[in-house]
């Protein structure tokens, strides 16, 4: 097996790589290696300013005039790995356990191994089956300002839209293969500010106390019912995620008062919409919001290109795949945009955990399923 086509040497040469979002350096060169020797013409570039750059790819190689355009898509960065690891978490380490053998690493589920899965899954398709491309951010698992949405710029200057986009990200619960993501929710977060006047807490008419306003205002939109949820997509949710005064002290009523939600929806609401409303209830209770729509919902519904995900993960499992709309975003809210997109990768049991790590034969399976993949849809089945 050469290099570009072992997805284990792949998995490990970019696990190697340090790279907590935003990501930029090592990884990308490490990745553009890769793709050379498949003929790839590869685009990186830098977006953003500071401490906040964002290194970012885009790679094609074109098949026949006319031909179709298919586009494996996904992220380089990772999240921090924290303490207590097994392992270091940037030497990756296979490991065996009763289930077979283990690849131990920061980004083995989420998601360098879908991405080595992926490069030895173009290393087996003929330049002739069409035109393939790699779409990669290194700022997902960060604020996403300067990642996708950049590449999604780039792509449309170039006129080079994909007519089918999958993302690997992990959408797995216990077996390969048995969940991709069809669909998201959307997500907003607003940050909620009530000022107030700081005095003595024995003179209380001399001063104006904001945290009972705050308190009444989160109550009122706790008490929120959004929806009852819809065909594809579960009910939309508000949860309080902070709530913060930052008084030093006892015998102070405080200044202000800060506390921020987070809405997950569904494709009954915008975040626009959404932002109205939150935004009412606090001038309600003489507060303000300041709302950061993060992704609005979206649903590739079921039809042909999930039936050529379920075919491929059929024949290499046995299993009938779950369409599914659960769980977080992922950079599908932004590529939905340009074409049809679905996820689909690992079991995600361990990401963001420490100890990550992945299946050696799953990633194998990865692969196989993948090439199935591309080739279908090159085909335009």
């Amino acid at each position: 097996m050469n290099k570009t086509s072992d997805p284990i040497a792949l998995a490990e040469a970019l696990i190697a790589c340090e790279s907590v979002t935003p990501a930029r350096g090592a990884v990308f060169d490490t990745f553009e290696a890769m793709l050379a020797p498949l003929g790839f013409e590869v685009h990186r570039f830098i977006a953003g300013e500071g401490a906040d750059r964002v290194e970012n790819c885009l790679a094609i190689r074109r098949g026949p005039s006319g031909s179709r355009h298919f586009a494996f898509a996904g992220h380089l960065d990772v999240v921090p790995p924290g303490e207590g690891w097994s392992s270091r978490p940037f030497a990756p380490e296979r490991r065996s356990a009763p289930g077979g053998e283990m690849l131990y690493g920061r980004g083995a589920v989420d998601m360098k191994s879908s991405i080595a899965a992926m490069v030895a899954a173009a290393a087996d398709i003929p330049v002739e089956a069409g035109t393939l491309s790699f779409i990669i951010t290194g700022d997902e698992e960060g604020p996403a300002i300067h990642g996708t949405r950049a590449l999604i710029d780039l792509i449309r200057e170039r006129g080079d839209i994909p007519d089918l986009i999958l993302v690997g990200e992990p959408t797995c619960v216990a077996r390969l293969g048995d969940m991709v993501k069809i669909g998201r929710r959307g997500s907003i977060n607003v940050w909620l500010t009530v000022e107030g006047r700081e005095g003595h807490v024995a003179y209380p008419h001399r001063a104006d106390n904001p945290i009972p306003r705050l308190v009444a205002m989160l109550a009122e939109l706790g008490a929120l019912t959004l929806d009852e949820g819809t065909e594809w997509f579960q009910p939309s949710n508000l949860e309080i995620t902070e709530l913060q005064v930052g008084n030093p002290a006892h015998n102070v009523i405080p200044p202000r008062a800060v506390g921020r939600i987070s809405i997950r929806f569904n494709d009954l609401h915008t975040g626009a919409e959404l932002a109205r409303t939150v935004s009412e209830i606090a001038a309600r209770h003489g507060g303000s919001a300041e709302p950061i729509i993060s992704g609005e919902p979206f649903l590739t519904r079921p039809g042909a290109f999930s039936d050529l995900l379920a075919d491929a993960i059929r024949a290499e499992t046995g299993l009938d795949p779950e369409l599914s709309t659960s769980g977080g975003t992922s950079d599908s809210r932004f590529l939905k945009d340009l074409a049809p997109v679905i996820d689909f990768g690992p079991v995600n049991a361990t990401m963001h955990k420490r100890d990550e790590a992945i299946a050696v034969e799953d990633l194998e399976t990865l692969v196989r399923i993948y090439r199935r993949i591309a080739f279908a849809a090159l085909e335009g089945k």
